[in-house]
């Protein structure tokens, strides 16, 4: 079989196995089984920007600070420049790219970032609504935040207020200062 490179600089065929400083991992993304030949040093982030086109998600900081990089992996918000994508074979990963329903219709959150002007720049933006998918479905789960009543009943949903939203997205910053249209629209779809 002839090998074909991948962005890593080394070439592979499809039949490549783990090899030194390269393991073989296979992602859902997006609703897509990928199989790649990862080296072991690689994060999340340079897979899905490199390898895979999806460039939705930024790099900011590079060091988990900022949450430009925020995607969903396994249906939990993560910071994608610190996790090494061979820690995750088997696990599915959405991007602001997978979002949108079958149909292309944008997810509720995108739609209410463009209705209420929730950026600016927008670079912030991928990771924000990534964050805001990954924040609501841990309220509905019942997982509280620092804000959240600590008299409320433990594991049931938590119907989040401005402050809840404000925490809860607390580790995404926007250079801009959009804040208060973001938390509008994370509002909107609750």
């Amino acid at each position: 079989m002839a090998g074909h490179p991948d962005k890593g600089g080394a070439t592979h065929d499809d039949s490549a196995r783990a090899t030194g400083h390269r393991s073989e991992v296979t992602l859902t993304v997006n609703g897509t089984p990928r199989t790649l030949l990862l080296d072991h040093r690689r994060v999340l982030l340079d897979v899905l920007r490199e390898d895979l086109d999806l460039t939705g998600s930024k790099k900011g900081c590079d060091h988990g600070q900022c949450g430009a990089c925020t995607v969903l992996v396994d249906g939990r918000r993560v910071n994608g420049c610190l996790l090494l994508a061979v820690t995750l074979d088997g696990s599915e990963v959405v991007t602001v790219e997978g979002l949108a329903d079958g149909t292309g219709e944008p997810h509720p959150l995108q739609k209410a970032f463009l209705d209420r002007d929730a950026f600016q720049c927008g670079y912030c933006t991928p990771g924000q609504i990534c964050s805001a998918v990954g924040m609501l479905a841990e309220a509905a789960a019942g997982h509280p935040s620092h804000v959240t009543d600590p008299a409320a009943p433990s594991g049931r949903p938590v119907t989040p207020d401005a402050a809840e939203i404000r925490e809860r997205l607390s580790g995404n910053l926007c250079r801009c200062g959009a804040y208060p249209h973001i938390v509008e629209a994370v509002e909107d779809v609750i």
